[in-house]
């Protein structure tokens, strides 16, 4: 079972990179990166919803067809936290229309799904120091970023460039309908996205949607990659020996 992970707001797929599978579960996580960051830093930045959608698609496919050739019958899904649960969803369909196959499931965690977002850009008059201030207050970033004046400086970057795409969500991404299943992942403690409004993903797809409440704030699921893993492998089938 291959996951393909989407990184949240102002991240690259390296949050993902110490990420071991539980034992016992059949599971080979990959980090997706947008074009102009992570491992793809040295590609042209795509602008805009649907270009981001695109060229992420395009790495997945790629990914996938490569790992069919080796073995035939592998299966996929998808993981999404924040904003990378919108652009993991969407990169899913784009995927599936492209291959024939659907994933096995989309995981979204910690995320209220389009409808639900406030449209146009949040951040446009927010200063750095206050953004920095916000950053640190969600406890998803290492402390050693945010004092570092160069790595702070690129953080700032990629959370205004990822807030520009986030403003086209309501509008473009509220239409996205998909026919596999979901599981969502909701901590109780989150201030920016409530048990109760992560659950209302279940429009956007017309399978069965699993529901799971986690203790902790905002970032729970990636700071607790075990515990997230192991649902994803009980919800997939990779979790059979």
């Amino acid at each position: 079972m291959l996951l393909y992970c989407f990184p949240h707001a102002g991240a690259t797929s390296l949050v993902y990179r110490s990420w071991q599978p539980p034992a016992g579960t059949r599971l080979s996580v990959r980090g997706v990166d947008p074009p102009g960051r992570g491992t793809r830093r040295r590609e042209r930045r795509a602008e805009g919803f649907h270009a981001l959608v695109r060229a992420m698609a395009e790495q997945v496919v790629a990914d996938l067809l490569v790992e069919r050739a080796r073995t035939p019958g592998v299966r996929w899904a998808v993981f999404g936290h924040s904003f990378g649960a919108t652009t993991g969803l969407a990169v899913a369909a784009a995927v599936a229309r492209q291959v024939g196959t659907a994933p096995e499931r989309a995981v979204l965690s910690g995320a209220v799904p389009p409808a639900l977002q406030r449209p146009g850009e949040l951040l446009a008059d927010v200063s750095d120091a206050e953004l920095l201030a916000r950053t640190a207050a969600g406890k998803g970033t290492p402390a050693a970023v945010l004092a570092d004046p160069t790595m702070s400086r690129i953080l700032l970057r990629m959370l205004r460039e990822d807030d520009a795409v986030r403003a086209e969500f309501a509008r473009e991404a509220a239409g996205l309908r998909v026919d596999f299943p979901l599981t969502l992942i909701a901590a109780r403690e989150d201030a920016y996205a409530p048990p109760e409004q992560v659950w209302a993903w279940s429009a956007h797809s017309t399978a069965p949607v699993r529901r799971e409440e986690i203790d902790g704030g905002h970032f729970a699921a990636v700071q607790h990659p075990k515990e997230t893993l192991t649902t994803v492998a009980e919800h997939t089938g990779a979790g059979e020996r």
